[in-house]
């Protein structure tokens, strides 16, 4: 039987992209990208998305640090669009880590599924977030009653799908794997991280991408959960 759910944060709850978006939207027209030579604020967008996709893919395997994710996801992605390295603006990274944190877009049905299994499971979060930005997000999206942990991998020295971090959050939240299950979307951070520490997980997978056959249990859409729980 089970008693508590953790969650993932970003690209699970709190829609990463969608306030990556607007936050690169007012950042584009602050430092008058258009006047630099990126024409398409989408492009932008599209190109920055791609890399940063695949260096959080590497910081889930313990490949890049974060302090090289920081420094490379818009350097990549303005070398990449022709932007000459001597006019990069370098305060960009800084400015979208201080503003995109505050956004609050949730994705679709988040809170009132929930308030609807926090009355029945204790909920938890594992975030591979950057701790600072992770404890704005909760705060700023009025997330926190809803839980009642919240493991950072900075804090305890390890990324998901390390079995470590999972194992720490059992800990924490005073509960057997039989009893604990796993909601996100990374496959390789969540889903595996979970399965192959022997813990059930749900693949979130919004975008329906190819789902692997040894994943089995898959939601769409946030409230599917209702059913499910």
């Amino acid at each position: 039987m089970k008693k508590h759910i953790f969650f993932d944060l970003d690209h699970t709850i709190w829609d990463f992209d969608r306030n990556a978006e607007e936050t690169l939207n007012e950042l584009y027209q602050t430092y008058k990208l258009d006047e630099l030579g990126l024409k398409s604020c989408a492009d932008f967008i599209t190109t920055y998305t791609e890399n940063n996709h695949q260096l959080w893919a590497d910081y889930h395997l313990g490949k890049i640090t974060k302090d090289f994710l920081r420094s490379e996801r818009f350097h990549k992605t303005f070398i990449q669009l022709g932007i000459h390295p001597d006019v990069i603006p370098h305060q960009f990274e800084d400015d979208y880590v201080s503003i995109s944190p505050t956004k609050t877009n949730l994705f679709e049905g988040a809170e009132n599924v929930l308030a609807y299994l926090q009355q029945k499971y204790t909920l938890h979060i594992i975030s591979n977030g950057f701790k600072e930005t992770t404890l704005t997000k909760m705060n700023l999206s009025n997330l926190n009653p809803y839980f009642e942990n919240v493991i950072i991998s900075e804090d305890v020295g390890v990324n998901k799908p390390n079995p470590i971090i999972f194992e720490y959050a059992l800990d924490k939240a005073k509960a057997l794997k039989t009893e604990s299950i796993m909601i996100g979307d990374s496959l390789e951070a969540d889903i595996y991280g979970a399965l192959n520490f022997g813990m059930e997980a749900i693949f979130f997978n919004p975008l329906q991408k190819k789902k692997p056959e040894d994943v089995t249990r898959e939601i769409i859409h946030l409230e599917e959960l209702l059913k499910l729980f």
